[in-house]
């Protein structure tokens, strides 16, 4: 008798922007060098090309155990013989906006969100993208990228966020990035060994030594009552999507 194939185990990291994405991108390629590849794609309204895609970007690179993408959206495909880890961070909303205005000030592109920074303030870039129905960088971005786990005939957004946080095998905190990524050392220690979890912080926008609660107060200084106001309205369920990933990241280390 033929000796069943073992099955191929990845790792498939969701790289939120602005969530310690290329500091995760940075420990994957680190541990495992050319075996960790990356590539965006584009945009589709249906789903299931998207994950026909991701599925054909994984056969064609049979030696790579990591894979990122900006673009990469939730579910997984479904891929028999090959067992994927989704990788993806959750961030404090809040926090998160301050980092991506910061970013994308500074880094000279001609896209829309960073022609917006550089020529207003926080408050201002805030108040544009919000007056914006569709865009969701200021507004509850993370249910936008968490929810589509599973189909909108399951629940508000809300509800199926919230179920992708608690089903998905890994969800790191960018808060608790250490204790994130020795999470994820333990799910893949027996598959990747060359996996070892470190502590890397690369491509920081701004300052993140001072506490959170200092953060967010400088910001709500920065941006007025109003604007701040507005910023917790428009992310209260993200928000509480964050609280329930850092307690169930919590409850399991």
């Amino acid at each position: 008798m033929t000796p069943a194939r073992p099955r191929r185990k990845v790792i498939l990291h969701h790289h939120l922007f602005k969530n310690a994405g290329t500091s995760v991108d940075e420990l994957l390629r680190a541990c495992f060098g050319s075996r960790w590849v990356t590539r965006e794609f584009v945009a589709r309204a249906n789903p299931t090309p998207h994950r026909r895609e991701v599925a054909e970007w994984i056969r064609d690179h049979p030696e790579a155990v990591a894979f990122s993408s900006h673009t990469v959206e939730l579910p997984p495909p479904d891929m028999g013989q090959v067992d994927i880890l989704p990788v993806i961070f959750i961030r404090h909303p809040i926090d998160r906006i301050a980092s991506a205005y910061a970013f994308e000030r500074k880094q000279g592109g001609d896209g829309f969100g960073s022609v917006l920074a550089r020529h207003t303030t926080l408050a201002g870039y805030v108040e544009v993208r919000l007056s914006i129905a569709r865009d969701r960088q200021c507004r509850n971005f993370h249910l936008s990228r968490f929810a589509p786990m599973f189909p909108a005939t399951e629940g508000t957004e809300f509800e199926r966020a919230s179920r992708a946080v608690e089903t998905l095998p890994f969800v790191g905190v960018v808060e608790e990035f250490d204790r994130s990524m020795a999470l994820l050392q333990s799910l893949v220690q027996d598959d990747l060994p060359e996996f070892v979890a470190r502590s890397v912080h690369a491509n920081v926008s701004r300052d993140t030594n001072a506490p959170l609660e200092e953060r967010l107060e400088r910001l709500r200084a920065e941006v007025g009552e109003a604007c701040y106001a507005a910023l917790l309205t428009h992310n209260a369920d993200d928000l509480k999507l964050h609280q329930q990933a850092l307690e169930r990241l919590r409850a399991r280390t």
